[in-house]
């Protein structure tokens, strides 16, 4: 299983960033996938997360809902983070993992998940 995330970049505050998570050696519609983050000096919080296609549970963290979206395209195996009004404080590496207690189990905890992107930097200047 490989996790392979992307789309990370600089951007000034008010804009926008699109990531990708490619997945390889398991289907994105029949897992629970999730994005996290982690800030410099700071643990790894979660972000948003989506059930497999099922049920389609999503969940955002406080401090990006209306601003973040979580999505997937089954035909490309590939999940997304839509990040909109972007500012300083969303300043992370953003990683994608794999829930890994099935379709229908959606968590907000990382020790939920098994499967881990190699992280996609998002720096956001004010």
């Amino acid at each position: 299983v490989q996790l392979q995330a992307s789309g990370g970049g600089l951007v000034q505050a008010g804009g926008s960033l699109r990531l990708s998570c490619a997945a390889s050696g398991l289907t994105l519609s029949d897992n629970t996938m999730g994005w996290f983050r982690q800030a410099p000096g700071k643990e790894r919080e979660f972000v948003a997360a989506m059930s497999g296609s099922t049920t389609d549970y999503i969940e955002y963290a406080d401090s990006v809902k209306g601003r973040f979206t979580i999505s997937r395209d089954n035909a490309k195996n590939t999940a997304y983070l839509q990040m909109n009004s972007l500012n300083a404080e969303d300043t992370a590496v953003y990683y994608c993992a794999r829930g890994k207690y099935g379709r229908n189990f959606l968590s907000l905890l990382e020790r939920d998940y098994d499967y881990w992107g190699q992280g996609t930097q998002v720096t956001v200047s004010s």
